[in-house]
Parts: structure tokens; C-alpha cells; sequence
């Protein structure tokens, strides 16, 4: 528990000091390629393996591949759009496997190397846009995604007795999300009242968008839980001590970041200023 909480401690150090101790953008810049190597690290040791050595050499390439490729989409918005809109398209269908599982396990196939470059990318260049934007804003984020997981966990482990997707997460209930989902209400209905100065409609809008971005987080969860019980691991990687890997810490915003970030580009387009 000790090691657990003094890497918890390091990590929301790191993090808060890239979001804000400067108005630098290149810590934060760094600090997402090197998120996204190692997330395609740990992502393609996850993959259909044939053995041991040849697959940890094709993870090490996969994860320079996938830091360089999040890297050009940091600088090239216009990629960073198509990630968004590829990686929202990949989430629907992903409701489908995580419903389906273990019946249907065709998507655990080499295309999987590609979701995976295309989630991790789209994951990375979101939460750089949604900082550049406001790190207030990124922290809002972080709160919806660490307050429907927190709140699941307590509620799920005093109340759960229906479970979600038993054959995916053992350990999640529907009364676990339930809890989550109530957390989360109380710090969008805090923020909407004190931060936000919109008109009832781009309340509205902005409510649906942040449950969304919620429910979203559960399933990134959800999905990263079951590939890894397909490939018969317990956690993505060992990087972080007490912690598992870097995908093992992402796996919600794997989902939730496109999905924010895409909402907010279009609340802005249709004049809603946040």
C-alpha cells in the first residue's frame, strides 16, 4: 500500500507541475510522447504473441512508432481531428465486443495493432488540446473520470451485487456505476453553478457532454480490462510500482479524452463559450 501511494504521490506531481508550472507548452508536450510510447509499449505486448524475445522487440519498435506518430499529431491538428472522430467510431463498435464477450473475440486479431495506435494517439492529442485550452479545464476532466471511478469503487464494494460485465470486470456492479455517476453529478452540478455563466440550453449541452465523457470513461475501462483478459495478463506492464502500467492508468481517458475533447471543439463551434 505504502509503495502504491508514494508512486500515486510522484505521478499527480509530474502531471500537476506539467499542467501548471508554466505556460511552456513543451513539459506537457514531452510528457504525452513519452505517455504514448509507453502506452504502445504495454498495448502491443497485449497483442496475439508468437514468442516471448520476438514480441518484446516488436513492442519496443511499436512504442517508438506510436510516440512518433502522437508526436506528429500533437503538431498537425488536423490529424489530431481524425484521430477523434476514428477513435469515437472504434469506441461504438467496442460496445458491441464488450457485450459480447467471450462469445465473440474476432476483433483479437493483428488489426488490433492498429485501434491501439489509433486509441493512444487520439487519447494523448486530446488531453494536450483540452490543457491548451485550460488546464482548468484538463483537471475537470481528470475530476469526471477519477470521480465516477472512485465513486464506483466505494459504492461498488458496499452495495455491488449486480455486476456489469462480469465476463469482462468481475468486480464492477451496476450499483458500483451507479455510485460513480451520482459522484460525478455533484462536481458537474458544482461547476456548472459557480464556473460556468451559460444559458439554460448550453447547460444542457454541457451536462450531456460531461455524462457522456463519464460513461465513456467506463467503458475505456471496461474494454482495456478485457483485453488483457484475453491475452491472459493481469496488468499492462510494471512501470509503476503498486500501480501496474501506464495503460492500466489511462485505460478510462483512452475513451473519455477524444470524446471531451471532440465535444468541447464542437460546443465551441456552435458558440458555446466555455
Amino acid at each position: 500500500m505504502l509503495e502504491r501511494i508514494i508512486t500515486a504521490l510522484i505521478l499527480v506531481a509530474v502531471v500537476l507541475s506539467c499542467m501548471f508550472a508554466t505556460t511552456s507548452q513543451y513539459p506537457m508536450l514531452v510528457l504525452m510522447i513519452i505517455a504514448a510510447g509507453v502506452a504502445g509499449y504495454e498495448w502491443c505486448k497485449l497483442m496475439p504473441r508468437h514468442s516471448d524475445s520476438i514480441n518484446k522487440i516488436k513492442a519496443i519498435g511499436f512504442g517508438l512508432i506510436t510516440a512518433l506518430f502522437s508526436g506528429m499529431a500533437l503538431h498537425f491538428s488536423d490529424l489530431a481531428l481524425l484521430l477523434w472522430s476514428a477513435s469515437i467510431l472504434t469506441w461504438l463498435f467496442s460496445i458491441y465486443w464488450v457485450r459480447s464477450y467471450p462469445e465473440y473475440d474476432g476483433w483479437y486479431n493483428v488489426t488490433l495493432n492498429m485501434i491501439g495506435l489509433v486509441l493512444i494517439s487520439a487519447s494523448v492529442t486530446a488531453i494536450f488540446e483540452v490543457w491548451n485550452s485550460s488546464p482548468w479545464w484538463l483537471m475537470y476532466l481528470f475530476l469526471l473520470v477519477w470521480g465516477a471511478d472512485s465513486g464506483a469503487y466505494f459504492v461498488g464494494r458496499k452495495f455491488g451485487k449486480h455486476k456489469l460485465a462480469p465476463d469482462v470486470s468481475p468486480n464492477k456492479s451496476i450499483e458500483g456505476l451507479i455510485g460513480g455517476v451520482i459522484t460525478v453529478a455533484v462536481i458537474i452540478v458544482i461547476v456548472q453553478c459557480v464556473y460556468l455563466h451559460l444559458t439554460l440550453a448550453q447547460h444542457i449541452l454541457f451536462l450531456i457532454l460531461s455524462i457522456v465523457t463519464v460513461f465513456s470513461s467506463v467503458l475505456g475501462d471496461l474494454f482495456e480490462s478485457m483485453v488483457k483478459r484475453r491475452a491472459g495478463m493481469k496488468d499492462s506492464g510494471r512501470i509503476l510500482p503498486g500501480h501496474g502500467g501506464v495503460l492500466d492508468r489511462i485505460d478510462s481517458l483512452l475513451a473519455a479524452a477524444p470524446i471531451f475533447a471532440a465535444g468541447m471543439y464542437v460546443l465551441k463551434l456552435i458558440g458555446v463559450d466555455l
